[in-house]
């Protein structure tokens, strides 16, 4: 990919899968070049968030996922946890996790029959379990250093795309000129629950 060339959402894509995808925290984006190319192709919130955290940019992704914190954007949600999953607050990753565990997006990425994460035929709560035991998984590698470093890696990479042919299937992956409309914030005391889960366990985030 050059910089002479017009960016389109495949072209990225593929090259974000060639990207190591960060298991410990990232201190910044894999590729900072990559950040405004993500931007100026204007495609659903959730796939542009889904992208900057392929590119291991959480403050571009948490800027979009922010807005997107009640249902009906259950998508936007799940890549909250997965955020939070990425940057090393565990407790927030299950938080978010557990609010999205019966949402259509959650079973497809973690109860849809494929790939690892496939638990077709278990229980109605075995999206939801494995989806929190990935997410020990992870903390146990990053704080006891458990597990085996590649395979979590390719698990992480998986978790992404799952969400984001969910989201291609629902959104496509063309430019949505006012994506204004997608953006959903909590009300009462559900607001004060997902405030706290945004700042988490310190305060605001510097993101």
């Amino acid at each position: 990919m050059t910089s002479q060339n017009q960016p389109t959402f495949p072209s990225l894509y593929t090259h974000l899968f060639t990207l190591p995808h960060p298991i410990r925290p990232p201190g910044h984006a894999t590729d900072t070049f990559l950040t405004a190319q993500i931007s100026s192709l204007r495609v659903h919130p959730t796939l542009e968030a889904a992208l900057h955290l392929l590119n291991g940019d959480l403050p571009s992704a948490h800027f979009l996922v922010r807005h997107m914190q009640a249902a009906p954007a259950h998508e936007g949600m799940l890549l909250h946890g997965i955020l939070h999953r990425m940057e090393g607050d565990y407790d927030n990753a299950r938080a978010w996790f557990r609010n999205v565990g019966e949402s259509e997006v959650f079973r497809q990425v973690w109860g849809g029959g494929k790939g690892e994460g496939g638990v077709s035929g278990e229980g109605e709560n075995a999206a939801l379990e494995k989806g929190l035991a990935w997410v020990g998984e992870v903390e146990g590698f990053v704080k006891r250093k458990e597990g085996d470093w590649k395979k979590l890696e390719r698990k992480g990479r998986e978790e992404v795309q799952r969400v984001v042919e969910f989201c291609r299937g629902k959104f496509g992956d063309g430019v949505w000129e006012d994506a204004r409309g997608e953006y959903s914030q909590p009300e009462g005391e559900h607001k004060k629950l997902g405030q706290e889960m945004v700042t988490g366990e310190k305060g605001f985030r510097k993101f």
